[in-house]
């Protein structure tokens, strides 16, 4: 039976937070809000999640996934940040960025791509997102709630236990959003590349030399 938390949006109650936290860690699947629309949650060890996850969204194992970090320093950990990454990233971080980096050995082979073992990286401007992120103490394993089939994101709370079937565990309502999802931007090579134009600019990042 999925459960509902109603969360203030600025200002996250604590005791909740810590709730949430706690039902990520133990393996429960959460959708939650960031700034850059709701996303699914999950962490990073639970297969179980993992493949709930996949089989909402309609990802296939060649698909990597993202971790939201509450800090380039945890991020760092997860990915491979060289100097010049490093300064893309304390520029436009926290923001609505999802950034594609090399992924180290701490990365689970399942949140991998298949062809290049890469991950994406978010840090977002939210007070939920980086208060659950800081709560757990290690990144959400995260994907944008674009259900399979779906022309858009869901954008509205109320209408995530109903199109999920009741397969997520944790709903977190922090109000409705209406802009667009993360700009993903593959760092991978030494010239930036835009994956997915979303709400993040991606002005900077094309026709990168």
């Amino acid at each position: 039976m999925t459960r509902y938390f109603t969360m203030h949006c600025d200002n996250p109650q604590p005791r909740l937070i810590k709730q949430a936290a706690e039902a990520i860690q133990s393996g429960e699947l959460v959708a939650y809000l960031t700034d850059s629309g709701y996303a699914f949650g999950c962490a990073l060890t639970s297969r179980d999640a993992l493949e709930k996850l996949r089989r909402l969204r309609g990802l296939d194992e060649r698909h990597p996934l993202t971790l939201l970090c509450h800090s380039i320093s945890e991020a760092a950990q997860y990915c491979q940040i060289s100097n010049e990454v490093f300064a893309i990233l304390k520029r436009y971080t926290p923001g609505p960025y999802t950034f594609i980096l090399p992924a180290t050995k701490k990365v689970p082979r399942l949140v991998q791509g298949i062809k290049r073992k890469v991950v994406g990286i978010r840090i977002p401007q939210h007070p939920i997102a980086l208060a659950l992120a800081q709560a757990i103490g290690s990144p959400i394993l995260s994907s944008t709630l674009w259900l399979k089939g779906e022309s858009d994101p869901i954008h509205y709370p109320g209408e995530i236990a109903q199109k999920t079937k009741g397969e997520v565990d944790l709903i977190i309502d922090g109000g409705s959003y209406q802009g667009m999802p993360s700009t993903v931007v593959d760092l991978v090579e030494s010239t930036p590349k835009v994956i997915r134009k979303g709400i993040g600019d991606p002005a900077p990042f094309e026709g990168a030399d």
